[in-house]
């Protein structure tokens, strides 16, 4: 094989690989936890919305995105944190409603 036939195959092959990549995930597929970081510190009064995501085959972790009023940024809460709890009982509680 000559090395321009190489290179073609190799971007080939890469588009390949991107292409499907974002397929998935256009169709809300997730291929990896989405939470590296979280927050414990109490920020409830900025929150929006928070959603839910069962730990499942490419996590196996629960993660907890909650997106703030103001900026619509999404930040990964502590599962753990006491106020994150409280947060999440009531939300359950209301749903049951």
């Amino acid at each position: 094989m000559t090395s321009g036939k190489v290179i073609v195959l190799v971007v080939l092959l890469a588009f390949v690989a991107f292409s499907e990549g974002m397929s998935l995930r256009s169709l809300g597929v997730e291929q990896h936890c989405r939470c590296i970081r979280t927050e414990s510190k109490a920020i409830g009064r900025h929150i929006e919305k928070v959603e839910l995501i069962p730990a499942n085959s490419h996590c196996d972790d629960t993660e907890i995105i909650a997106t703030l009023k103001k900026t619509g940024q999404e930040v990964c809460l502590d599962p753990e944190a006491p106020w994150v709890k409280r947060v999440i009982a009531r939300i359950l509680a209301n749903k049951r409603h």
